[in-house]
């Protein structure tokens, strides 16, 4: 078990402040035997579930094609990738440069190395494309953005050796998850107000369509007899759709909100964590 890996990118949503609390009050899955069965992670973004459990036999997947390019390059070609990253320079004219780049026509090395410098440079570590899906978060402020972590690279690297790493929308990615397994779905939130809708993720948005696609995927696993965990924020909407659900287990965490242009609206917000599963065992549910 690699206990020194952590999440290799900042990721808007990330889970990392919360797993105290998922631990705590025994939120994962108790009996999900990761020796034999799988854990799977769509919507893997910034990873911190999976760091922090490290299952022996996983499958990650996202649908942004640069963060999944990024973790097969951490994983097989991680030194590499450190001696580009070390090339990089915190300025904000060389940060729109290397934001202006094209992916399309860059290599997988290149595309890891940039996608790495501009999460770790632009503004609050966002994830955000326009209609045409580029790249247009802005040059972030900071005294001395670490851009090369490379004991920590060199660890994820570890962590990563024998995982399945797939480009794919959660659909496919969980296509093959079987009775014992267990999926943990983060998606993008559902938004809290009119306001903080934040569905830039991928240029195709997830709304209120794509969260009942979702709910029906929940159930289906659910059916197949895998063991299912879900994050969405704490609206009526996410409590309803779940609720119409047999056995569903719903708790409340408290999370910090990192987005706001005011500083003042930043504070201790509600999250929902919804189990087809009893929650709370004794071991705390730690893989």
């Amino acid at each position: 078990m690699n206990t020194c890996a952590r999440p290799f990118v900042k990721w808007v949503g990330g889970k990392r402040q919360l797993l105290q609390q998922f631990h705590r009050f025994g939120l994962f899955p108790s009996k999900f035997d990761d020796k034999r069965n799988c854990y799977f992670e769509p919507f893997v973004g910034g990873g911190a579930v999976f760091f922090d459990l490290q299952p022996k036999i996983a499958s990650i997947s996202d649908l942004n094609s640069e963060l999944i390019t990024t973790y097969v390059v951490v994983r097989d070609d991680v030194e590499c990738l450190i001696e580009s990253l070390k090339k990089h320079v915190y300025d904000k004219d060389y940060f729109l440069k290397i934001r202006a780049m094209n992916p399309a026509e860059m290599s997988e090395l290149d595309i890891a190395s940039r996608f790495i410098y501009l999460n770790r440079t632009c503004f609050n570590g966002m994830y955000r494309v326009n209609s045409k899906g580029q790249f247009n978060v802005p040059f972030g402020r900071y005294k001395n953005p670490v851009i090369c972590d490379e004991d920590n690279l060199r660890a994820v690297s570890r962590a990563l050796k024998d995982v399945k790493i797939l480009n794919a929308d959660y659909k496919s990615a969980v296509s093959e998850a079987k009775t014992g397994d267990f999926v943990y779905f983060d998606p993008p939130y559902y938004p809290i107000s009119s306001t903080s809708s934040f569905t830039s993720y991928t240029k195709e948005g997830f709304a209120e369509k794509e969260q009942i696609e979702l709910r029906d995927a929940f159930a289906e696993l659910s059916d197949r007899g895998c063991y299912v965990m879900l994050s969405n924020s704490d609206v009526a909407f996410i409590r309803n759709i779940y609720g119409e659900l047999k056995n569903v287990t719903i708790t409340t965490v408290s999370a910090g909100r990192a987005i706001n242009s005011k500083a003042t609206a930043r504070g201790k917000i509600t999250e929902l964590v919804i189990t087809n599963y009893p929650v709370g065992g004794n071991d705390g549910g730690k893989i």
